[in-house]
């Protein structure tokens, strides 16, 4: 089994940037696949960026060109690069864990089984 521990959250006013992580341990290389949701009060959880072990990425079209998604070298380390924060990226953001998926199926919560507990994001206007 796999846990995820999130940590890098915080509060920052907008326009400024974040640097999220996600520490992967135990049977880590079934993780093959991880990706960052978010949840804001009120919201349904949404995909925000995505990447395999095979180096392909997604990423929703509301963090596209400023939010990255990337890996350690050990890929025991998932980080989440977010510039430009507006106050609409404030939210709980987790980071789950899976097998191999479909490019189509990396931003669907649906197919992760494996959750970290969250580390919250707010952005101030």
């Amino acid at each position: 089994q796999v846990q995820l521990v999130e940590s890098g959250g915080g509060s920052v006013q907008s326009g400024g940037s974040l640097r999220l992580s996600c520490a992967a341990s135990g049977y880590t290389y079934s993780a093959y696949c991880m990706v960052w949701f978010r949840q804001a009060p009120g919201k349904a959880r949404a995909g925000v960026a995505a990447i395999r072990s095979d180096g392909a990425t997604s990423y929703a079209d509301s963090v596209k060109g400023r939010f990255t998604i990337s890996q350690g070298n050990a890929k025991n380390t998932l980080y989440l690069q977010m510039d430009s924060l507006k106050p609409d990226d404030t939210a709980m953001y987790y980071c789950a864990a899976a097998g191999f998926l479909s490019w189509w199926a990396l931003l669907q919560g649906s197919a992760y089984k494996i959750w970290g507990q969250g580390t919250q994001v707010t952005v101030s206007s």
